[in-house]
């Protein structure tokens, strides 16, 4: 990767029943290890960001969704390392899974309050949590 260009990530937030999933990076991960994260990763050169977040569902969590719509963002972070976008993603079809435990060690569903408490990899989250379940 050429070291003017930046991470691009994209990333889900998924909602069902009031509660928002979110995996807990493992032990062993070099970047932000042992904190609790929205399932995403880096958008590939082949892609874009919505592509990128089809593909990281299904690597990840064993779902598939439909390509999000500009009505799906929620959030658009830039700086000059990184540009994260969040998707709100509330249908899926298949049967969540850790497919890809040397990434993530855990997931689980939480509502606003659990969220709150939990050590989160971006302190932005939690205002978007408040967001999206408040």
């Amino acid at each position: 990767m050429d070291e003017f260009m930046k991470h691009h990530v994209s990333c889900a937030l998924l909602v069902r029943a009031g509660k928002v999933l979110l995996v807990h990076r493992s032990p062993s991960r070099s970047k932000f290890p042992k904190v609790w994260d929205l399932p995403g990763g880096h958008v590939e050169d082949s892609e874009n960001s919505r592509q990128a977040i089809v593909r990281e569902l299904r690597e990840e969590l064993n779902v598939e969704i439909s390509e999000p719509t500009t009505e799906d963002l929620l959030a658009t972070r830039q700086d000059e390392n990184l540009i994260l976008e969040i998707w709100r993603i509330s249908s899926w079809d298949g049967v969540i899974t850790n497919a890809e435990p040397q990434e993530h060690d855990d997931y689980g569903w939480f509502a606003l309050d659990e969220a709150m408490h939990l050590d989160l990899v971006n302190d932005a989250y939690q205002a978007l949590l408040k967001q999206v379940l408040a």
